[in-house]
């Protein structure tokens, strides 16, 4: 299984293409309210394929990133080994539980039995707080009731999701699901009576929650930038510890670093909660993402002038010192493509497109208005087509984007770079985010002669059917593959037909 493929692509084939039947089959086994919650909270657009992982993942790294929470799978074999797979691939340390099934348990209803059996036996106080259970493709599909699994056993807190591929766009919107679940439940928690403070106690100023994932020096800039207000930065969500959602609930303001989190949002409005959108990253978004937090806290006006001006001067000095030149694309599915893109803009890039594949929300607003004022295309749910349409129509200098999107970048010859590993993987906050992508951009960028050499030595070795070197030329066979595609479109045309029946 390739890297475009299958639990773990960036592709819209593979487990997406029964996503009408399965959804279909999800309302009539009672799933309907559940999969019309998911069209609310990420509305797909002009389009529902955005690349992405599957969105299972983002649900499982959530899960395996905190301490003494136990992750249990439901799903397809295939599915739970292509999760397992790539969750260790980025570190996990765990296992992951995996309930099994096959077409008898999953009809009579013991496979419910056998999750609940699975819960039971895993709810041990002395190693877990929490037990998440989470239904993948299939057993959405099909109506396993994870909301009638007990609320908690021996002291285990058990939380149940659905992560279904057909019903949530992307992975980093899966990580919205399971974040929003648990923080309702801490939420009833914290409404019921007194609950344990933070591992780390409490601050001795207002806090503000982060929401995003971030790169891990990001937190510490922010709380340097809230300092002079006399604020903290209190918890990241996702969190880390069960007990870090009490102390993110405890902020009267909170920060949508990643705009997408709407789940995780409801449960902050709910508890009475301010939103604040954008981040500080750049000059300008750094300015107004202080003063808008200032006015959320209701901070002098003098205080608020403080901040900007401690760190107003630094930024546009790091900016200028660490200059980027060149027409850059950019897309990801990260949720940080629009900061990413304000920060390249006064670093002096020129940025005529930005992809992302989630949806448009208004904690993103800021952004978009400051980018679209500068000239910049923003797509949101944005699909592989859009962002190698960008690259045609612009060629830029340098592609920034998915793995296919840099494949497809190379064999042009242009230099390009994956968003998630080598661009959001540094920080972007403030005076230490001002200047951090320079290196690498330009780097990148003067390897246009060495990606130009490499075209050229790769020349005439085929592409598609005739890749690689041959003492003879391919004998290509059209007839039999217009035969398979006859047979598909029959065989969809023959289950349609059962469909309707």
């Amino acid at each position: 299984m390739s890297e475009s493929q299958g639990a773990y692509g960036e592709s819209e084939g593979g487990c997406t293409a029964g996503a009408e039947r399965l959804e279909a089959e999800a309302r009539a086994a009672g799933n309907a309210d559940l999969l019309d919650r998911f069209a609310a909270d990420y509305p797909q657009g002009p389009h529902d394929r955005p690349q992405t992982m599957c969105p299972a993942f983002g649900s499982l790294r959530v899960g395996l990133r905190m301490r003494r929470v136990a992750t249990v799978l439901c799903g397809s074999a295939c599915c739970v080994y292509g999760l397992s797979f790539i969750s260790h691939f980025y570190g996990a340390r765990r296992s992951v539980g995996y309930v099994p099934f096959d077409s008898e348990t999953l009809v009579t209803g013991k496979l419910f039995e056998d999750i609940r059996a699975a819960v039971h036996e895993l709810a041990d106080p002395d190693r877990y707080d929490a037990v998440v259970v989470a239904n993948l493709c299939v057993p959405t599909a099909s109506g396993v009731p994870l909301r009638l699994l007990p609320s908690e056993i021996n002291g285990v807190r058990v939380v149940g999701i659905d992560v279904p591929g057909f019903g949530v766009p992307t992975h980093a919107e899966a990580k919205d699901v399971l974040s929003g679940a648990m923080l309702n439940y801490a939420r009833q928690e914290a409404m019921a009576g007194p609950v344990q403070a933070p591992a780390s106690g409490r601050a001795d100023r207002p806090t503000v929650t982060l929401l995003g994932e971030m790169f891990p020096a990001d937190p510490m800039v922010i709380g340097g930038l809230l300092a002079p207000m006399g604020l903290a930065v209190g918890p990241t969500v996702p969190v880390r510890d069960w007990r870090e959602l009490y102390a993110a609930l405890d902020s009267k303001v909170i920060a949508a670093i990643h705009p997408f989190y709407t789940a995780a949002i409801r449960e902050f409005e709910a508890a009475g909660r301010t939103i604040v959108g954008s981040a500080p990253v750049g000059h300008d978004g750094t300015m107004d993402w202080i003063a808008n937090i200032g006015a959320a806290y209701n901070v002098p006006a003098e205080q608020i002038a403080a901040a900007q001006n401690a760190f107003g001067p630094a930024i546009k000095g790091a900016i200028a010192n660490a200059p980027i030149k060149g027409r850059i694309t950019l897309s990801g599915y990260e949720g940080s493509e629009l900061l990413v893109a304000r920060l390249l803009i006064e670093s002096g890039a020129e940025v005529p497109y930005v992809g992302t594949a989630l949806g448009r929300t208004p904690w993103s607003a800021a952004d978009r208005e400051w980018l679209e004022a500068r000239g910049t295309v923003v797509k949101y749910r944005a699909s592989l087509e859009d962002d190698y349409a960008a690259m045609e129509a612009f060629e830029p200098d340098l592609a920034i984007g998915t793995t296919p999107v840099v494949q497809k970048a190379k064999e042009s010859g242009t230099p390009a770079l994956y968003f998630t590993n080598l661009i959001s993987a540094r920080p972007l906050m403030g005076p230490a985010g001002a200047g951090s992508l320079a290196q690498v951009i330009n780097t990148a960028m003067g390897n246009r002669d060495r990606m130009a050499s490499m075209k050229a030595f790769f020349e005439g070795v085929g592409t598609g059917d005739t890749a690689g070197i041959w003492e003879n030329e391919p004998e290509l066979h059209p007839e039999f593959r217009e035969s398979q595609r006859k047979k598909q479109e029959k065989a969809a045309r023959l289950a349609k037909s059962e469909e309707m029946i």
